[in-house]
């Protein structure tokens, strides 16, 4: 059984900071992409960013210059550095992971079950 929890949401206003984290735990062997997705009110769930073991995070359009992302591999654990916030990255924001469990040879992908982020003035 594996598990992402995600914490770290709240209530900012526009141009302030945040950031997310989500751990996963269980029986896990591997854990190949990290990565973030965010769904607001309304709309389909879009791709934040995510990061392979060893490369470079890439990052959707619309968060590009003020988001970050890294990972602790150790922990199974990633990051998520939001600054200059605006109102439009209000949404859930979704962990997502990439897991060969213990018991497996292959990766299959795991959801957190997410953590609200509210940007208002």
């Amino acid at each position: 059984q594996v598990q992402l929890v995600e914490s770290g949401g709240g209530l900012v206003q526009p141009g302030e900071s945040l950031s997310l984290f989500c751990a996963a735990s269980g029986s896990i062997d591997s854990i190949s992409t990290m990565g973030w997705y965010r769904q607001a009110a309304g709309k389909q769930r879009e791709l934040v960013g995510q990061i392979n073991s060893g490369d470079s995070p890439n990052y959707g359009d619309s968060v590009k210059g003020r988001f970050t992302i890294s990972r602790d591999n150790a922990k199974n654990t990633v990051y998520l550095r939001m600054s200059s916030l605006k109102l439009e990255d209000t949404a859930v924001y979704y962990c997502w992971m990439a897991v060969r469990p213990l018991d497996s040879r292959n990766y299959s992908g795991y959801w957190g079950r997410g953590t609200q982020v509210i940007v208002s003035s």
